[in-house]
Order: C-alpha cells, then structure tokens, then sequence
C-alpha cells in the first residue's frame, strides 16, 4: 500500500484519496495500493449495490466517513433523523474517522443542497458547539470539523475564522480536518495570510487534512478562487501542505477530486506525489530537529 515507506520511516500519516462513484468498481476488482479511502456518508445511506460494495471494500481500506449534510452551523437545530442514519453509517462500516464542514445547509426542513457559510459571532459559535457536542454524543466518538472555502466576509463576523475553529475545540473536545486548499482559496479571496492562519490552530486538534484543486474565474475585473475539486493540487497549495506538515506533523491526509473526475491512474498519481511530500517535509523536519 502507499505510505509503506512512510511507515518505515517513522511517518504515520498515510496517505488517502476519495472514493467516488466511477471508481468503485475498480477499487472492488483490483484492489490498488491507497492508504485509505474517504466517503461521502450520504451516498451511502439509501439502499441499492453500493453500500454492499463498501462492506467488501472496508475489508481492504481504513475507511473515513465525510459528511455534507448535516448542518453544523444551522440555527434550527440538528436533524435528528439524519444524524441516525449517520449513526448506523459509523456502526455498519467503522470508520477511522468521522468529519463535517464549518457550514449550514438546512433551513425550515429543506435541504439546500449547499455548504453556506456562517457568520463567525458568540451566537453562532454557540450554536455549533451545542451542534457538534450533540452529534459526537450521539455517534460516539470525536467528529473533526472542516474549516469553509470562502467568498465573502460577514460584515458582523467578531471572531477570526481559525479562533472560532480553536474555540469549538475547546468547548466540545472535537477535531479539526484542516482542507489546506480551502485555506489558499480563500486567503486569496479575503486577503489573508495563509501560514498566519495555520498557526493560529490547535495542532493536536488537526486529526486530517486535505488537499484539492481549483479553478479561477474573473469577477469584476478581479480574480476569484473557486473550491471545485476538479483539477490536480495545484503549487501554492504544495507549498501550504508542506507549512501544515511542519505545523501539525505526520497527519493522515487526503487527496480530493470530485469535478472533471480523472482516470483512477491519475488520482492515485497525486495521492503519490502527496508521500514523496509528506516524506521530503517530514524527513528534512525531523532532521533539523
């Protein structure tokens, strides 16, 4: 499997990539070498071939659960019917880990079919923390929490996204899943410093991290990322990865492309580039150690 060598190293971090639709069948018939696999969990919840297919697979792949829908940042509350089906997900498969976004997606029982962002305020960091304790009492276990790609900046926001994401951990006892593309899209949107956020998180809070592509468009004669996960992992976002290697260690991470989905060959190909990576950051780090 990748990360052999990692683990021969002293790097524990393995290496994963998403598992989507067009790939399952060959992940089923040829079993190739990834350290683990990420699911979305609401792709799993209904009936049909698929889910017996990842009973098959789990057997091979430490499995992560990633959720979309659960609608941390809702002011109506958490669906408690969802939230189940999460449950008997987590039950059924076993996940390694359980991860959802800094986002709301539900409102008045409708499902938006969106990650919205949130105003970062005492009120709404209040709200996801009663969201995230009730959801990790009803699971069982730590849910890391994803910080947004963002576009905009509330203008009431009180609190800086990276100190909302270390507050909820320290009121709830969560996990952070710390996406380093989401980082650079939206440092370069708002107009951040990228490493400034990175060391304002809780490290032994950072339980994974991910890393995707994105696309740029022009709006109003200014350039805007866009998170699609429909490209490979762009330089910026190398380098970023490399800064939160040496800020969090040897982190589990994944390599996410969801858009313009590539030949499985060709995922499998980033997830390699993320070791030789993991391995150049960690190995110099070590060494200056």
């Amino acid at each position: 499997m990748i990360a052999t060598e990692s683990v021969k190293r002293g790097i524990a971090g393995a290496i994963g990539v998403g598992l989507r639709a067009p790939h399952l069948a060959a992940f089923v018939a040829d079993r190739p070498a990834i350290g683990w696999l990420e699911v979305h969990a609401e792709n799993y919840m209904g009936g049909g071939a698929a889910p017996a297919q990842l009973d098959a697979i789990r057997c091979d792949y430490p499995l992560s659960l990633h959720g979309v829908g659960l609608s941390l940042g809702s002011a109506d509350g958490l669906d408690e019917a969802h939230l189940l089906r999460l449950k008997n997900l987590v039950e059924r498969y076993e996940p390694c880990r359980v991860s959802e976004h800094l986002a709301w997606s539900m409102a008045g029982g409708t499902y938006l079919n969106d990650l919205l962002p949130l105003p970062y305020t005492e009120e709404s960091l209040a709200i996801v923390a009663r969201h995230v304790a009730r959801a990790q009492e009803v699971l069982g276990r730590k849910l890391l929490v994803e910080n947004p790609s963002s576009y905009l900046r509330f203008r009431h926001s009180t609190i800086a996204e990276p100190d909302f994401l270390a507050e909820l951990v320290r009121r709830t006892g969560c996990g952070l899943l710390c996406d380093v593309n989401n980082i650079y899209v939206s440092a370069t949107n708002l107009g951040f410093d990228a490493a400034c956020y990175l060391d304002a998180l809780p490290p032994m809070a950072v339980g994974e991290i991910h890393l995707a592509g994105h696309a740029e468009v022009m709006r109003s004669g200014a350039a805007l990322l866009i998170d699609d996960h429909g490209s490979p992992v762009p330089p910026p976002v190398w380098a970023l990865y490399g800064s939160a290697l040496r800020r969090f260690g040897a982190v589990a991470t994944l390599v996410e492309w969801d858009k313009n989905l590539p030949a499985l060959p060709v995922l499998l190909d980033e997830a390699r580039k993320a070791e030789r990576a993991a391995l150049a950051t960690l190995g110099d780090y070590a060494a200056a150690s």
